[in-house]
């Protein structure tokens, strides 16, 4: 038999048009924009050759074997947790709807799945000698447990230090638990966790295996940047855990990054959010410790938890409710500026209404691409009326903003698709007029040292760049 004759040949692309039709009636009844379903059901239609095998890595937009381990934490939770006042949220939830200034994020109580909490204190960390310092601080008074979950985690000096450091607190019998992403922490040798897991610390790679499909994606990343330790202290941020964080390797240096501090009830919803995740890469919950009083006063904090395991798009509504909250100004620092339509045009409308709309966004690319996309949106934001400034020094990592006197978000969520729609994320939402100054006065620290974009720098970019500009942004959903 010639098992190379013309038949099998016709069986074959019989075959893989059969597999591209199925494929692209998926993409229509699951991608969720027009936009991505036309554009993956045409190609796997036409070219299913060369578009089958991105469309198993890259075109699914919902986890959802995450959403069946997500299921099962929780039930896991409530019966783990049945004698503990767990979520202390109802007192703190009545106080935060005193507030004038939440009650105009109408959306936010329902978009997130954790509330806006009263009692807690909040501390700004500005680039990351002051992050690293609180949170290594932090951990060695650990007394109970270490939570740490990392996008990045690298094998260099700082990276040595917090794994000396998890050593140290595993042997005094501290239950330390340490979650990084596996495609961003892809460089991290196999003895970094073996190490630690013989030293007592349980280490795990959040990965997007489960089901046979979910084997093959590489598009939902784990973004998170979450500590608690001892159920009291929580921090979010920016940073991962790598010398450049310290602004220590150039050409990127000195790195631009903010992170923040919190103590209080909020810090339960941080414990819940890493729960479920270290629950999908290992399958069982970490011990959760609530503390049983919080002093009174303090900051109204709501936890944003966002993900491909949302029913809907949180984090890119979540950027669209803030814009359309402001009155006076909303501030926007991201390293990607890549908004999907929703977003931009929430940024059109707060200019036509007066509001002074800023965004802050590096000078220096670390992936040229998005850096290309990133300045074509730039130049038709500027056009809308928007002021774009470029910080100078280094690489602009931080994600915050601020909108009007009393509201601030920092956290790990970038202004792009990937963050909107496919990367799991975390902000932490504060109401406090004292709090929102400190953001003021550190946004304006930046914008004094960056450049604004203007009219004249778009018609000097040549007609070369700017066609590169619209390639990238045709691959912007992916990004």
């Amino acid at each position: 038999m010639d098992f190379l004759g013309p038949h099998v040949f016709g069986y074959l692309i019989l075959l893989v048009h059969s597999l591209g039709l199925v494929a692209a009636v998926h993409a229509v009844l699951t991608v969720r924009t027009a936009q991505g379903s036309i554009a993956w059901a045409m190609s796997l239609f036409f070219i299913p050759y060369l578009t089958l095998i991105p469309y198993l890595i890259f075109g699914r937009s919902t986890f959802d074997d995450y959403i069946r381990a997500r299921r099962d934490a929780n039930q896991e939770m409530r019966e783990a947790i049945i004698d503990l006042n767990w979520r202390p949220w109802v007192e703190e939830a009545l106080s935060a709807r005193k507030s004038a200034a939440y009650t105009s994020l109408r959306a936010m109580p329902r978009l997130g799945r954790m509330p806006c909490l009263a009692n807690n204190s909040v501390r700004l960390l500005i680039n990351g000698t002051a992050t690293f310092d609180a949170i290594f601080s932090a951990i060695r008074d650990a007394k109970e447990v270490v939570l740490v979950q990392f996008f990045i985690i690298h094998d260099d000096e700082l990276g040595m230090k917090l794994h000396a450091l998890l050593m140290e607190k595993a042997a005094q019998g501290v239950a330390v638990h340490l979650l990084y992403d596996s495609i961003g922490s892809h460089s991290l040798p196999n003895a970094y966790a073996e190490t630690l897991r013989a030293g007592g610390v349980q280490a795990q790679a959040f990965a997007t295996r489960g089901g046979w499909i979910s084997r093959f994606q590489v598009n939902f990343r784990n973004h998170r940047k979450v500590v608690v330790v001892d159920g009291i202290k929580g921090f979010v941020g920016g940073h991962n855990v790598g010398d450049e964080y310290l602004g220590a390797k150039p050409p990127l240096s000195p790195w631009r990054d903010t992170h923040v501090e919190v103590s209080g009830p909020v810090v339960a919803c941080l414990q819940e959010s890493f729960a479920e995740d270290w629950f999908w890469a290992a399958r069982k919950l970490p011990p959760l410790i609530l503390p049983q009083s919080y002093p009174e006063g303090g900051v109204l904090c709501q936890f944003l938890a966002s993900g491909p395991a949302d029913p809907y798009e949180t984090c890119s509504l979540f950027f669209v409710e803030a814009i359309h909250a402001a009155n006076e100004r909303v501030w926007i620092t991201t390293p990607y500026f890549v908004p999907d339509e929703a977003v931009f045009s929430a940024l059109r409308l707060a200019v036509l209404r007066g509001v002074d709309v800023r965004i802050l966004i590096p000078s220096r690319p670390d992936h040229k691409i998005v850096y290309a996309a990133s300045s074509l949106y730039a130049f038709e934001a500027v056009r809308a009326g928007v002021k774009i400034f470029r910080y100078q020094p280094g690489f602009l990592h931080q994600k915050v903003v601020l909108i009007d006197n009393e509201i601030s978000a920092i956290g790990s969520a970038n202004m792009d698709n990937r963050s909107f729609r496919l990367n799991f994320e975390v902000m932490l939402l504060t109401v406090d007029d004292a709090f929102a100054t400190e953001v003021e006065h550190m946004l304006l620290d930046d914008f004094a040292l960056a450049k604004e974009i203007t009219e004249a720098d778009i018609k000097a970019t040549h007609r070369l760049q700017q066609l590169a500009m619209r390639v990238a942004r045709l691959v912007s959903p992916v990004l």
